[in-house]
């Protein structure tokens, strides 16, 4: 069976086997088939609701208890500490270099910043990566939280328990809380960008009286069919716990999954098939017409963490300011770029560079973007082409950590970009 055939759906319940009928009948039988372990992995609280609950059943061909106790593992950039009292100030970071040095996924993480507590399964933590190597024989589980892996450069191979996930700049994949996973390069250098949420998984958002149709649509999610690798070799396994990485041995691949069912698995998404909402007659839309995927939380409209984008799209409002307005949220933004160019920003805003405007911070097109847009010809619509910039939106505040604080990619002059917009009232016109 070719691994990189995905199944296809979102949030619903699959069943796939690399070896025929090594499902079984029943969830946890006295016996497997091929002599293999059951064994259940909880994404949600046992009594969810059934249109939330999260869970998978795999039959390996050992445990995951089978590995040595935890030691503390190098943090690195890795971080879940928040600068205690972050000031309201917009930020704003150039892309970070490719390392020199040998540098895996894992090693090439930096936390940028985030919010809430792991421990209570709030909030959320945003970072960048950097690499140029592939995890071997080193592989990772997060308890603290669901990945959201975002590529701008370079393509990933996502090996997890429950199967292989390609992915390349444009795409996405989720990794759900606790499946063990490694990431492999396709290319010779990856950048790109993590959003882990600690609260609940993300889910596709309601449409309400958008219908049935538009945003992004359940059939272009995929899931990876069941493979696995019967392999004695040593490895490492490190887990992320409340905050901290540690790491213990295990004498074995942990990719020895041969069959799984359920619905806690990871997942990917093209975001070039994202059916992209607008106005075609006149005023601008919220960013919320742009929302991918969501955690929601107990408040209904009011989420822990949104997932957007920003795609090539044709404006044509007419009599109307076509680039974000100037805006103060109540909600915090992390933005980062794919590829072109976002069009609230003429320059500074760059490819694998990110932006953080919290809470009531004004923020919106610099002076040279507010020009143009000011004096354009709104009676014919006009098509965005070169463009693909992401934002995870949060409700709490985006506390940076001190390394992107001290970083030396963070452009001290960014207030610079609004200093140059230039008084136009006139009260004796209307």
């Amino acid at each position: 069976m070719d691994a990189l055939e995905y199944q296809v759906g979102f949030a619903n319940y699959f069943a796939t086997e690399a070896l025929p009928g090594a499902l079984p009948p029943h969830n946890s039988p006295q016996r497997c088939p091929y002599g293999l372990y059951a064994e259940q992995l909880s994404g949600t609280a046992f009594t969810a609701p059934r249109a939330a609950n999260r869970h998978s059943w795999l039959y390996r061909i050992r445990p995951a208890a089978q590995h040595s106790a935890f030691e503390p593992a190098p943090q690195g950039l890795l971080s879940n500490t928040f600068v205690c009292t972050p000031s309201p100030n917009r930020l704003r970071w150039d892309p970070p270099p490719i390392p020199t040095a040998p540098t895996d996924f894992l090693e090439g993480l930096m936390s940028m910043g985030g919010n809430g507590d792991p421990a209570t399964q709030t909030g959320a933590a945003i970072h960048l990566y950097a690499a140029n190597r592939s995890m071997r024989e080193r592989v990772l589980y997060d308890a603290d939280g669901e990945l959201l892996i975002v590529p701008q450069l370079g393509g990933l191979l996502l090996v997890t328990e429950l199967g292989r996930l390609r992915i390349e700049p444009q795409e996405i994949a989720v990794i759900p809380r606790g499946v063990v996973f490694r990431v492999e390069l396709l290319d010779r250098e990856a950048r790109g960008y993590v959003c882990e949420n600690f609260g609940a998984p993300f889910r596709l958002p309601d449409l309400g009286p958008i219908g049935s149709n538009g945003l992004a649509c359940e059939r272009d999610f995929a899931t990876p069919t069941a493979w696995y690798e019967e392999r004695d070799a040593p490895h490492q396994l490190i887990a992320k716990f409340l905050g901290h990485l540690w790491r213990a041995s295990l004498d074995h691949s942990p990719f020895d999954v041969v069959a799984w069912r359920g619905n806690h698995a990871p997942y990917k998404y093209d975001l070039r098939r994202f059916n992209t909402l607008g106005s075609v007659s006149y005023d601008h839309p919220d960013p919320s017409i742009y929302l991918v995927l969501q955690s929601i939380t107990e408040t209904p409209g009011t989420d822990a963490v949104d997932f957007v984008v920003f795609p090539p799209r044709w404006r044509a409002m007419d009599h109307t300011f076509r680039p974000p307005w100037f805006h103060r949220n109540v909600a915090s933004e992390f933005m980062g770029l794919i590829h072109g160019v976002y069009d609230a920003k003429a320059e500074g805003f760059l490819p694998g560079g990110a932006s953080v405007h919290n809470c009531m911070a004004g923020h919106g097109p610099d002076a040279a973007t507010f020009e143009a847009a000011l004096h354009a010809d709104t009676s014919q619509p006009d098509r965005l082409d070169d463009t693909l910039a992401i934002m995870f939106e949060t409700r709490l505040v985006i506390r940076p950590t001190q390394a992107a604080l001290d970083s030396p990619l963070r452009q001290r002059d960014y207030e610079d970009c609004w200093q140059g917009l230039v008084r136009h009232f006139e009260p004796r016109t209307c």
